[in-house]
């Protein structure tokens, strides 16, 4: 059994989605510092100096300054803030990927077409059928009799 999980771990396959989802958490950590830390102050700044973390409805009949003293409260709160910061990170990395595989896909040429296999038409119903055929496909006709 450990040489079997062994075998199943060393496939390329599996190694291969392991790297992608460590270097995937690590490019989305990157992502949220660069929302949060570098788009959204200046973004706020330009909208009057809004801190868009800190925008939350409170469910409770009570009014909060800040997310952070509502939760201190233990007060239940919707967080639009914090799911616009989530929307943007996820705009960012898609587009990231969206990148990503489009310049893969430019590496790698694309498959030649196949050129499609000789026809050639049914004397007795004059349907394209392939050149070797015997019999027709379609009306059932012997074509060596033709």
């Amino acid at each position: 059994m450990l040489s079997e999980f062994k075998t199943f771990i060393m496939r390329g396959n599996v190694v291969d989605l392991a790297v992608g989802v460590i270097i995937g958490a690590s490019f989305g950590a990157i992502v949220t510092s660069l929302v949060n830390d570098v788009l959204m102050p200046p973004i706020g700044r330009l909208l009057g100096g809004v801190d868009f973390t800190n925008f939350f409805v409170s469910l409770s009949a009570q009014s909060f300054p800040t997310l952070a003293a509502a939760k201190a409260a233990g007060a239940p709160t919707l967080n639009y803030g914090i799911f616009l910061n989530a929307v943007i990170n996820f705009v960012i990395v898609s587009f990231a990927v969206f990148m990503l595989v489009r310049q893969v896909n430019h590496l790698f040429p694309k498959p030649a077409a196949q050129a499609a296999a000789p026809t050639k038409e049914c004397a007795w119903c004059a349907t394209a059928i392939p050149a070797k055929a015997k019999r027709c496909p379609h009306c059932t006709s012997n074509l060596a009799s033709a």
